[in-house]
């Protein structure tokens, strides 16, 4: 009797032993019930009924990573790149990753490394370079598309590097080069313009003024004659119309007082 008793509590023991199982906070598990779904469970203690109730598979539901590569693909207008980018992705729903599709981690690297030449065909080169984050955000939205139906969802993809020929990357270096020379050159062509302008005003002014011209005149004088020390030597007749410029000068301010 003990022995049978012994037996039955053993029996019991193995039975619960593979009925009760234990799953991870990120875990969730796909249980089937004579070859059906069943239900998800988890996370913690859940029960399987032994020869009735199976596991199809237990789903991670953390970000999960695919890095992908595309290499000498076609831009929209036909240069060869070469562009690395990692997706960011997690199971959204461990019922569908289970049960409607083989492998979904085979899958996604799959729809990932496809939609990475669709996007760089569609694209031309200089956006490519230029704008990488609409790059990545279309991509992503293609991926999600895709793998929605499986439950699995791209929550963002990264664009690494992008490849381009040594030829072409001289000929953008020199196109480069020569944009900035051309800025350089119509900016200084603007101040130019400006300075022309200004000239051109003052001439203006002291071709209206007589007073005006000899007064510059004198200034330019003193400011070289200050600087250099230097004694500068004048025609008489413009030291004498600087003469009598002061005096006038003079004589207009003593009137004012």
């Amino acid at each position: 009797m003990t022995i049978a008793v012994a037996a039955i509590v053993l029996a019991v023991l193995l039975v619960l032993a593979r009925a009760v199982r234990v799953a991870s906070e990120w875990q969730r598990a796909v249980i089937l019930r004579l070859g059906r779904f069943q239900a998800v469970a988890g996370p913690g203690l859940y029960l399987v009924f032994p020869f009735i109730d199976s596991v199809a598979q237990v789903v991670d539901l953390r970000i999960q990573t695919t890095t992908i590569t595309a290499e000498q693909a076609l831009t929209r207008d036909t240069v060869a790149v070469g562009v690395d980018a990692i997706v960011f992705w997690q199971v959204a729903d461990a019922e569908a990753a289970a049960i409607r599709i083989a492998d979904y981690r085979q899958a996604i690297e799959r729809v990932a490394q496809t939609s990475l030449r669709e996007m760089i065909g569609a694209t031309d080169l200089s956006k490519l370079l230029s704008d990488r984050k609409a790059a990545d955000e279309q991509l992503r939205v293609t991926i999600s598309a895709k793998t929605s139906t499986w439950g699995v969802t791209a929550s963002s993809v990264e664009i690494k590097d992008v490849v381009i020929p040594r030829e072409l990357q001289d000929a953008m270096s020199r196109q480069a080069q020569a944009e900035r020379e051309k800025d350089a050159r119509v900016t200084l062509a603007s101040a130019e313009k400006a300075i022309a302008e200004q000239i051109l005003e003052a001439a203006k002014l002291y071709g209206s003024d007589p007073n005006a011209l000899k007064l510059r005149q004198m200034n330019l004088l003193y400011e070289m004659n200050k600087e250099r020390g230097t004694t500068v030597l004048i025609p008489t007749d413009m030291a004498n119309s600087l003469g009598t410029t002061v005096a006038l000068i003079r004589a207009t301010q003593a009137g004012a007082e």
